[in-house]
């Protein structure tokens, strides 16, 4: 939590705020400069564990098919072994009878062998699609690491080109933030949030809110001076900490 002395005055707490944009703003631009990298490296990381799901998933369903096939594999190997046993059995009937029901165990197990038959086609070509989909995914996969690789070693260049200027800066931000009142740190923290360049406290310069560019008027712009209190912008919001007093060339 900010702590900031009681007899702080106005003046001292727009310099704090001002301080602590100039922190962000530099931060911001650390930011800018390493683009949409930090989101494309997040988004390919994201997509290839995606990838990875998939194939993993693929190759459960293909142990699953090969698994239902050596299952069908030992029921085709059970009936053809009673086929033979009730062949056998049929060479020593007594009569018709049981050798019309004998005749039944044989067809029905030559059915049996003929339905696991037709079932391990039916997996193993099941099995064929989904190695293609296998591959297929593993190819995808491939080409979206090479492209990972190449985004992290870029990325990695730009943090290394900054990463002592980022460093120092975090120190300072979390200095200056103890120099700034909770009460103020809400809405300044809710004002970067809410605008793309994340300014939320600025100076009038030439006349206009440096956020905005509305027009302040000079009566205000004298209440700004003053630092009696903290005033913001009636467009946008943003804090005006103050006005930059602009130097204009003398006349010869």
């Amino acid at each position: 939590m900010a702590v900031v002395a009681n007899e702080t005055t106005i003046a001292q707490k727009l310099e704090a705020l001002l301080k602590l944009q100039t922190i962000d703003s530099s931060l911001d631009s650390i930011k800018k400069m390493r683009g949409d990298l930090p989101e494309e490296v997040r988004d390919l990381e994201d997509e290839i564990a995606g990838i990875e799901t998939r194939i993993g998933k693929f190759n459960r369903e293909i142990a699953s098919l090969e698994e239902e096939i050596s299952k069908n594999r030992n029921t085709k190997k059970e009936s053809e072994k009673l086929v033979n046993k009730y062949k056998d059995q049929q060479m020593n009937v007594r009569n018709n009878r049981e050798y019309d029901a004998i005749s039944k165990e044989i067809e029905l197990q030559q059915l049996e062998i003929e339905l696991a038959d037709k079932r391990m086609r039916e997996f193993e070509f099941k099995i064929l699609n989904k190695r293609d989909d296998v591959s297929e995914t593993e190819t995808r996969l491939f080409h979206r690491q090479k492209d990972l690789d190449a985004k992290r070693k870029e990325l990695d260049v730009l943090i290394s080109e900054s990463e002592d200027d980022e460093q120092r800066l975090l120190k300072d931000r979390e200095k200056a933030v103890k120099f700034v009142e909770e009460r103020l740190l809400r809405p300044y923290d809710k004002l970067r949030t809410n605008y793309a360049n994340g300014l939320a406290v600025v100076l009038v310069k030439r006349g206009a809110c440096g956020g905005c560019f509305n027009v302040v008027p000079p009566q205000r712009q004298a209440d700004i001076k003053d630092h009696k209190r903290i005033i913001v912008c009636e467009h946008c919001g943003r804090i005006l900490a103050g006005v930059e007093d602009v130097i204009t060339a003398s006349k010869r």
